[in-house]
């Protein structure tokens, strides 16, 4: 099967190896369908279980937010993970309900701002890289654009095949085209036809592909495919961040476009990107996925920041 094909149906999947999945796909459509205040709710049990049990994720939000807010006190960073637990677990119940719910369950739950920055490119036939970070409402904010905007996204296949299927499969039914994250020729291609994809370029990939930059005062192994992507694909590059307020509504926001980007200085546009994370994610620290090792690739000589110190 080509790896850059999107995942396609097994009769295999009726298989016992798959019958956990299904259980588990199962509960995540009852999830959907139920009513958003008692899904919500079942989230914020979800997000307080997660703080207690899921010890390695909790360790790893310790360090970055230790690292990215060395102003606040022990027990103010200690709130702030528990916020952060909480969030992710909303997160989860979240994306049932943007995968597979009724497009009733958001569409009076959200404001979204600066659609005409979209706009304003597609009348020119140009394409638009719509450029965000890996907040905990990624899911609910990709259902609601979909409400306005034909988008493409990037995707990783997950390693159980029918959850990848079923993943891409919903994605796929409210969205446009999804496009695996190794085939860059193929997202040069969608840009060049005019097409908006969706990017999320703040997660750790190693080094071959990155350059280090700050993020919050601590230098990040940061893609440079940012830059790369929009110039070849002839794109404009357009910021892009999503919220959860108290009361359970979403705001999604379109920036203006970048000007004066890429600048050819890959440092320098890997700064300038990470900045307008650092500026999204200070709104609402709490709903950014600090759970990710976004450290775990360092400069030469620096130690592993996620190590356990020996008790």
């Amino acid at each position: 099967m080509d790896k850059r094909s999107p995942p396609k149906f097994d009769p295999s999947f009726y298989g016992p190896r798959y019958w956990l999945t299904w259980f588990g796909l199962g509960f995540f459509h009852l999830l959907a369908v139920l009513p958003m205040s008692i899904t919500l709710r079942f989230g914020s049990l979800l997000g307080d279980l997660f703080f207690y049990v899921a010890r390695s994720r909790r360790h790893i939000a310790r360090v970055n937010i230790a690292k990215c807010f060395p102003q606040l006190s022990t027990q103010e960073r200690e709130q702030l993970v528990r916020k952060v637990m909480h969030s992710t677990g909303k997160a989860v119940v979240e994306t049932a309900v943007a995968l597979w719910g009724p497009a009733r369950q958001l569409q009076k739950r959200y404001t979204i701002t600066g659609l005409e920055h979209i706009q304003a490119a597609q009348a020119r036939g140009q394409g638009v890289l719509l450029v965000g970070c890996h907040f905990t409402t990624l899911d609910a904010a990709a259902r609601i654009l979909a409400f306005h905007v034909k988008y493409d996204m990037l995707y990783r296949k997950d390693p159980n095949p029918l959850l990848a299927y079923k993943l891409i499969s919903a994605r796929e039914s409210f969205a446009g085209n999804a496009i695996v994250r190794s085939d860059t020729r193929q997202l040069i291609k969608n840009l060049r036809q005019g097409n908006v994809v969706w990017y999320a370029p703040d997660q750790d990939f190693g080094a071959k592909y990155s350059v280090f930059a700050p993020f919050f005062g601590v230098q990040a192994a940061t893609v440079v495919g940012t830059a790369r992507i929009a110039d070849m694909g002839k794109a404009v590059v357009i910021p892009f961040a999503h919220y959860r307020d108290e009361h359970n509504h979403y705001h999604i926001e379109v920036g203006a476009p970048l000007e004066n980007y890429p600048s050819g200085d890959d440092v320098a546009d890997a700064t300038r990107i990470n900045h307008l994370f650092e500026v999204a994610i200070a709104r609402q620290p709490d709903q950014y996925l600090w759970v990710h090792r976004r450290f775990k690739t360092r400069p030469a000589g620096e130690p592993n920041l996620y190590a356990k110190p020996e008790s």
